[in-house]
């Protein structure tokens, strides 16, 4: 065709195309005051309004099950009396995803008041959760839950399973992620300082043959195995998305708090508990003014499929917070040996 042509076919096209793809997921739009230019929003995006009306997911977690891949996700209160819980989604090729409900919540116990940030691992056929609580401040901790089918799960008797202990950590516990590593469940989580201002990294272990309750776990750190150092990452780095590659551990994980912006690093360990930055950079920064995630990119998580493709799931927005989206990046791997993150085409 001729370059005029192509020119001139161009601008439609791309606007079809994109339109298109809009349609495929009923919670997928654009948000407002947004670019719809298409190659300002990524391919997978994915927002479940049925909580308070606008698209609001945030802190993914992906597990394949059954023939079809599950999102876990926080969703935020309906209503001021109401509390956090976590939502589920399906898809068949990680790009559109269907809602198909949410955890039940107990109004009783530890989660009484909201739970959230669930990271999951399917074992012997279930798939297991592990989500924090929230709104009990420095008491907030982990919690555990496992399900058959992958919608209906069953809370573990002895709830919360974990929260840290020591003089360098305020107690608390958050944003749970959990990888099988040298024949232990290995979990990793976020903490604060005793002054409730800097938020840091930890991690237990329990033996894989265990039930992964309360008595199951040890602590195996006496201070944070990552911490806020360099300037993009201000007070904080949460929400770790641990995988395996060649013998040894790699995290994506999450600097600086909501919207400060929030950013995505990656760093990378040999024993699970000594860890070093690949880069004092990003790998996921957020994105320019009018980008759809131009306040952050933030709280990965990591999923590897069958084929032995990784896949990087995060959340942002460009509104500071009144709309969450959630999507996903493939992990390639540069000459150098690090992570390269491209936008997945199938």
């Amino acid at each position: 065709m001729h370059p005029v042509f192509l020119q001139a076919w161009r601008v439609p096209l791309m606007a079809a195309l994109f339109a298109a793809l809009v349609s495929l997921n009923a919670c997928h739009s654009v948000p407002e005051n947004l670019s719809s230019d298409p190659m300002k929003t990524p391919r997978m995006y994915f927002g479940d309004p049925s909580r308070q009306g606008r698209p609001f997911s945030k802190d993914p977690a992906v597990v394949q099950f059954q023939k079809r891949y599950l999102l876990y996700y926080s969703i935020p209160p309906a209503d001021r009396n109401g509390g956090w819980g976590i939502g589920i989604a399906e898809s068949h090729n990680l790009t559109n995803w269907t809602r198909i409900g949410e955890i039940a919540k107990e109004p009783n116990g530890p989660e009484a008041k909201g739970f959230c940030a669930p990271g999951a691992i399917v074992l012997k056929g279930k798939v297991h959760l592990f989500y924090q609580t929230y709104g009990n401040g420095k008491q907030d901790a982990i919690c555990h839950a496992w399900s058959e089918d992958g919608v209906t799960f069953r809370r573990d008797p002895s709830n919360p399973v974990f929260r840290p202990t020591g003089a360098w950590n305020c107690g608390r516990a958050i944003d749970a992620d959990v990888v099988e590593y040298e024949g232990q469940l290995w979990l990793y989580w976020a903490t604060r300082d005793p002054s409730f201002k800097i938020q840091m990294l930890g991690v237990a272990t329990a033996p894989m043959d265990s039930d992964f309750s309360r008595g199951a776990w040890t602590q195996r750190c006496d201070g944070p195995i990552l911490k806020p150092e360099l300037p993009w990452e201000q007070q904080c780095i949460e929400a770790p998305a641990v995988f395996k590659r060649g013998g040894k551990l790699y995290m994506f994980y999450a600097g600086a708090y909501n919207n400060a912006p929030q950013q995505i690093g990656c760093a990378v360990s040999s024993d699970g508990l000594t860890w070093k930055r690949l880069s004092d950079k990003p790998v996921l920064p957020n994105g320019q003014p009018g980008e759809w995630n131009a306040s952050e990119s933030g709280h990965p998580g990591v999923f590897q499929d069958e084929d032995g493709r990784i896949h990087l799931f995060y959340q942002g927005n460009h509104d500071q917070g009144r709309t969450w989206f959630l999507s996903r990046q493939e992990v390639h791997w540069n000459w150098r040996g690090g992570p390269r993150l491209i936008e997945p085409r199938h």
